[in-house]
């Protein structure tokens, strides 16, 4: 595997971020520092920046390098989700695994991450291939399309210490991970929905513990989060009745999550989309003295902080919506505004992090084929993207 240094040099976008939020370099550089250490104070920025900016249309193939090599454009099949539980019998569209792993193929699609392993009953395989023999028919299909597993949202254990059951179905998860030839498996939640300091001890102690048993297997165990885990962390101040911190030192929880869990077994996927809703919503926060102060969330500098650590990605755009109370609106990779041009360029490692285009409201119940449509769009503007 590729070693990536911790805090690496500043690029000419991060020396434009830098301005924006009106620090010297020195200062930039320490506080990406201090983030890779998991440091507890957190630097105050002011106003928070817009880094999703309207994006030109016409991409193109021209010049320019490519941000997102070809092997590395993949889709979480959830985006799919109702091709590929859709009646082969009642439409002609394509229907089932094999017959959307086709289609996917043919739109460029190197790379797919499954959101489990049901279909409708009547496609090839039957309804649960989430079995020995069920992947290695899921094998055969990839194989034959020329895509790549490269994870999955499947099964976690909920008990800590963990049962016996949830051990034995947690390992069959990896054994189906290597039949199908996956390097990550992981899960579409967060490690814990507390706020609480002692509760992600407690969360960071399990993973570490599920991230060997999936080390032992050959396979990197990730978490993979929306905006929740990206607020601020309850870690001091007064205790409220239950014995509980009321303030923050102003570090994120995943950040705090990066600490103390283990590089070595605990990996990420960070939903650029969800990362982006965090930094529209959390921004200000009560210090231990009790005044408030902001600390501007920066999706890419916390990914180049901890490069190793963000295999994957959810590649998911959005246009604007200050009404939602999240500050945007789901929309086909590409469509939106969020920046991904400036974001692949500043977390480089483009050999190694693998984008997953991901569109939670693609199905349609008046467009049968939307989803498909949509992700076609989605593969076509992730393979124009390119670095001048």
């Amino acid at each position: 595997m590729t070693d990536f240094h911790e805090a690496p040099a500043t690029t000419s976008a991060d020396d434009a971020l830098r301005r924006r939020l009106g620090i010297d370099r020195r200062r930039f550089l320490s506080t990406c520092t201090a983030v890779g250490a998991g440091a507890i104070a957190a630097p105050v920025f002011g106003a928070a920046p817009s880094f999703a900016q309207p994006r030109h249309e016409g991409h193109g193939h021209g010049r320019g390098q490519e941000l997102v090599p070809a092997d590395k454009r993949g889709i979480i099949l959830y985006t799919v989700r109702d091709a590929t539980g859709r009646d082969p019998l009642a439409s002609d569209l394509p229907s089932g695994f094999r017959e959307v792993f086709k289609e996917l193929a043919r739109y460029g699609y190197r790379q797919v991450e499954f959101a489990g392993y049901g279909q409708h009953a009547n496609a090839p395989g039957g309804a649960n291939l989430e079995s020995v023999e069920g992947a290695r028919l899921l094998r055969s299909w990839l194989d034959e399309y020329g895509l790549r597993a490269q994870g999955n949202h499947g099964f976690i254990p909920s008990s800590w210490p963990f049962t016996q059951p949830d051990l034995d179905t947690f390992k069959k998860h990896l054994e189906i991970a290597n039949i199908l030839g996956m390097d990550h498996m992981g899960t579409g939640g967060d490690p814990t929905g507390s706020s609480y300091k002692a509760d992600w001890d407690v969360a960071a102690d399990k993973w570490n513990a599920l991230g060997e048993i999936a080390r032992r297997a050959g396979i990197k165990l990730y978490t993979h989060n929306h905006d929740a885990a990206y607020g601020f962390l309850l870690d001091g101040g007064p205790l409220d009745a239950q014995g509980r911190p009321t303030r923050s030192s102003g570090i994120r929880k995943l950040e705090y999550f990066l600490k103390v869990s283990d590089p070595k077994t605990v990996w990420l996927e960070m939903d650029i989309y969800w990362a982006h809703v965090a930094q529209y919503k959390f921004h200000t926060y009560t210090a231990h003295d009790g005044s408030q102060r902001k600390n501007v969330f920066d999706p890419a500098a916390l990914v180049r902080c901890h490069t190793k650590r963000y295999p994957l990605f959810h590649a998911k755009d959005g246009t604007r919506n200050d009404t939602s109370g999240e500050g945007y609106d789901m929309v086909p990779f590409g469509t939106g505004v969020i920046d991904y041009k400036t974001f692949f360029s500043r977390v480089g490692a483009k050999n190694y992090h693998n984008p997953m285009v991901e569109q939670d409201n693609a199905p349609s119940a008046t467009d049968p084929a939307q989803s498909l449509k949509h992700a076609k769009i989605g593969y076509g503007n992730l393979a124009a993207l390119r670095k001048k």
